[in-house]
């Protein structure tokens, strides 16, 4: 894995801005734009992640609506492999499996359209914060409804009070920055 200065680190996390009351009354939001609209920081976080998942055996990317769109689409152009998007309900133009949660806003339906995988791929999840890890569980039920093989479910951000990680496991998670 490639080295990465603890001070380059503690830089990125500095970038995260947190935004109290958004959406709704009591939710600190981590908002990663700052991170992200800087490219030292995104080169930062694609190189971390990168280096984390080139040696790995890797089929296809899931990543989950919508941010964790930016990661998966330039992480999967740098290993060389597919984008499985996995959105909201009435986002996807096929035939699509459907499961419910509790998100940290209320109910949501996370949909897959159903050839997405093929059985038995190996499949990593990403994603920007893991929070309540409700969202990424669901995420991982759809990868293993497929007939995915989840590998990991990886993160830019953990947000360690909120026991997300807890939820998920046995599932395997790494996160850039915690919390």
């Amino acid at each position: 894995m490639t080295y990465v200065l603890s001070s380059s680190i503690e830089r990125l996390k500095e970038k995260i801005r947190n935004i109290p009351n958004f959406p709704r009354q009591g939710v600190q939001f981590k908002d990663i734009t700052p991170a992200i609209g800087e490219g030292q920081f995104f080169r930062l976080i694609m190189t971390i992640f990168i280096s984390r998942y080139q040696k790995k055996k890797i089929d296809k990317i899931a990543a989950i609506d919508a941010r964790g769109f930016i990661f998966a689409g330039a992480l999967a152009h740098s290993l060389g492999v597919g984008i499985i998007p996995i959105r909201k309900k009435g986002k996807l133009p096929y035939k699509t499996y459907e499961l419910p949660y509790k998100s940290e806003y209320g109910e949501e339906i996370l949909t897959i359209h159903q050839d997405a995988i093929t059985k038995g791929e190996s499949i990593l999840i990403v994603d920007d914060v893991l929070a309540t890890g409700n969202t990424a569980l669901t995420a991982a039920l759809l990868i293993e409804k497929c007939g995915g093989n989840l590998m990991e479910l990886g993160f830019l951000a953990e947000l360690c009070d909120l026991k997300g990680r807890e939820k998920l496991f046995p599932f395997p998670c790494y996160s850039i920055l915690q919390f």
